[in-house]
């Protein structure tokens, strides 16, 4: 009795152990009697193979493992560490054309009855491709160059997620025993091969290694990949594999399949493994193949015809103005071809903004991805003028500073110029400020901007190894980046100078309202004049308002109504009302009489940039000032100094812009 009841213990211990192993893995060597769930034209071979797809083109084939396997442990979320290893084998009728491949598939489902065959391997379809959704792990054995997906070579190994673009890729192949030296392997060869897949659920690593039958498994895995699969997996997922041909006759076959959850798959018995079948003969096929060699080459001869015209008009079309002296510029030269795709051909649906200087088009550039934005503006009048033109667009190029927006280079076709710039998201203070489904600034994110502009100003006039006059500092030309700092832009007028000289130039340029008054004499812009601009431009953030204001066909400029509001002794009471009335009084104050003491209409008057963001630091104060020695009329003085025939009210936008802008004048 007592030895009945220990073999019946031992008999249940086993059927545990045994039930217990295959909900945590499985062997095949060969598939003679396997219980697989086949679809479509997967079926088991009279030797034992598990064939995918035969030599029939247009058709796929699935074959699954029909029990689910639980794959995150319940404890703490994690996907569980696995390991699959398998020997395939794909043999074409033309060993020069094949089929899509074999894809190895953690699948939350078995229904793919919406799927698409050829390309999409009967796993997805145009519009879930890649969707998140999808919850599909696989690992793919690609034979044939995807059309879709140009930038991944044929004959790949790759690791793909919930699509058919793989996160990880490689050409196929295996490293020596060293680890050093990579030998290709050719995946429609016919010959067999295996794939090892591991999954460290701890490390959240990701190996994949593929080596010819019977070599044993190579130290370096061919694809290593840090990846966490927690969020692509379900917790009970099946597994399998998935085939197409497409147009090609190709046979997919696989000859063993091991698998294992938080364990190492079993080993493959190489010695029982069904063996693969030679490659079917094509001598028929070749036969049509020669007859329609001499056809073909005649279409070839009349497609090379065809593209040797679209080649010369394709030149045409993004032909460049390219001199000898523009060699020096070449690293900041962009090509009309590359910014004429970053921008989709300069779309109407990519325009930014227009300014008086051009329009600006959002873009990004093929190679880096990189975001731009591209103004195109007529070029100078003489062939010298332009060479200066681009000399400074390259220095410029150079400067360097956390409240510039970056000039990245140039390009010059067909009369026009082309200035590309780094993109800010959030485009123009203006829109900010005049814009009234815009959110209102707050006092923190106004300081914060005034201050930022004012330090790339001093950077400008003082910081940089030439003295930059920036000549048209206004709202609309200082963008906003992801994180709301003010970046000045739009350097089209700019000009250099060494320090210690004098900018020379006949040519008075700028907008309205921001012009100071002695530019109507002198004609000489100058780091002055730049500080009469940031002045006007800090009281319009400070009270929301344009630099010329038209009052019941009256236009008032905004420094005269700040100074009357201070002779009424109530200065802070020109300050935006949107704001409400949480900012501190004293600083607004401070910052508005600041503005007015940069507007000062003599140049003498003025601080420097370097005084400007101490007294805004508050590491200097103020001099003393009051409505009596800030008595002036900008108005009257423009009148008197000749801008009467440009005095009109501040135009808004035509469009908004993340982008330099320019509603300027330029007049001699």
């Amino acid at each position: 009795m007592l030895l009945k009841t220990c073999l019946s213990l031992l008999f249940l211990f086993f059927f545990l152990h045994q039930n217990l192993a295959s909900s945590h893995g499985f062997l095949f060597n060969g598939f003679l009697g396997a219980n697989l769930t086949l679809q479509s034209f997967a079926t088991i071979t009279s030797t034992g193979l598990l064939m995918l797809t035969n030599a029939t083109s247009q058709i796929t084939g699935r074959a699954f493992h029909p029990s689910k396997f639980s794959f995150r442990n319940p404890s703490n979320g994690r996907i569980f560490s696995f390991s699959t290893t398998y020997a395939f084998g794909v043999i074409s009728v033309d060993p020069q054309l094949s089929g899509h491949g074999i894809f190895f598939v953690i699948s939350p489902t078995e229904d793919f009855s919406r799927s698409t065959g050829s390309q999409y391997l009967g796993l997805f379809n145009l519009s879930n491709n890649g969707s998140p959704s999808n919850h599909i792990f696989a690992v793919e054995l690609d034979t044939i160059l995807n059309p879709e997906f140009l930038d991944v070579n044929e004959n790949h190994v790759g690791i793909d997620i919930n699509g058919l673009r793989s996160f990880n890729s490689s050409p196929a192949g295996y490293y020596s025993d060293d680890g050093q030296s990579f030998r290709n392997l050719t995946l429609r060869s016919g010959r067999v091969m295996q794939v090892w897949v591991d999954y460290d659920g701890e490390e959240t690593r990701l190996d994949v290694t593929l080596a010819p039958v019977p070599m044993a498994k190579p130290g370096k895995p061919l694809l290593s990949s840090k990846i966490d699969l927690a969020g692509v997996l379900k917790d009970s997922m099946f597994v399998g594999f998935t085939s197409a041909n497409g147009p090609f006759l190709t046979s997919h076959y696989v000859l063993g399949w091991s698998f294992s959850i938080n364990g190492t798959a079993q080993a493959l018995d190489y010695s029982l493994l069904p063996p693969l079948p030679a490659a079917r003969s094509s001598s028929g096929r070749w036969k049509l193949f020669y007859i329609l060699v001499p056809l073909a080459s005649a279409m070839f001869a009349l497609m090379a015809i065809v593209g040797a015209l679209l080649i010369n008009w394709r030149k045409a079309k993004y032909a460049e103005e390219l001199e000898e002296w523009e060699m020096d510029y070449s690293p900041h030269r962009f090509s009309y071809k590359e910014l004429h795709r970053a921008t989709r051909g300069f779309r109407e649906e990519e325009l930014l903004g227009i300014g008086g200087f051009g329009r600006v088009y959002k873009g990004v550039l093929p190679s880096s991805k990189t975001k731009i934005a591209v103004k195109r503006v007529s070029s100078y009048e003489s062939r010298q003028g332009m060479r200066e033109f681009v000399a400074e667009v390259v220095s410029l190029g150079r400067l360097c500073h956390r409240n510039l927006v970056p000039l990245l280079g140039y390009c010059r076709r067909k009369g026009e110029l082309l200035l590309v710039y780094r993109y800010m998201r959030n485009g123009s203070l203006d829109r900010f400020l005049h814009d009234s489904g815009k959110p209102v600034l707050r006092w923190a994110a106004r300081v914060k901007i005034i201050k930022g502009v004012a330090a790339g100003l001093l950077y400008l006039h003082q910081d940089w190894e030439q003295v930059v006059v920036h000549r048209d500092v206004k709202a609309s030309n200082v963008l906003l980046d992801e994180e709301f700092n003010a970046r000045l832009g739009d350097f089209g007028l700019a000009r250099l100078y060494d320090h210690g000289s004098d900018l020379k130039s006949s040519i008075v340029v700028g907008t309205m309202g921001y012009l100071a008054p002695e530019l109507a004499q002198t004609r000489k812009s100058s780091t002055a004049t730049d500080v009469f601009a940031f002045g006007t431009f800090v009281l319009e953030v400070v009270c929301g308002r344009r630099p010329v204001i038209s009052c019941e066909e009256e236009q008032v400029v905004l420094v005269d109504w700040v100074v009357e509001n201070w002779r009424q002794g109530a200065i802070a009471a020109a300050r935006d009302a949107r704001m409400g009335e949480e900012e501190e009084l004293e600083e607004v104050e401070l910052v508005l009489k600041l503005g007015l003491l940069c507007s000062h209409p003599l140049p003498a008057a003025r601080p420097s940039m370097r005084q400007t963001v101490r007294y805004l630091e508050k590491e200097e104060p103020l001099p003393e000032l009051s409505p009596a020695n800030m008595s002036f009329s900008v108005f009257a003085l423009l009148h008197d100094d000749g801008f009467d025939d440009y005095l009109m009210p501040f135009p808004s936008p035509v469009t908004s812009s993340s982008a330099p802008t320019s509603e300027s004048i330029n007049w001699e």
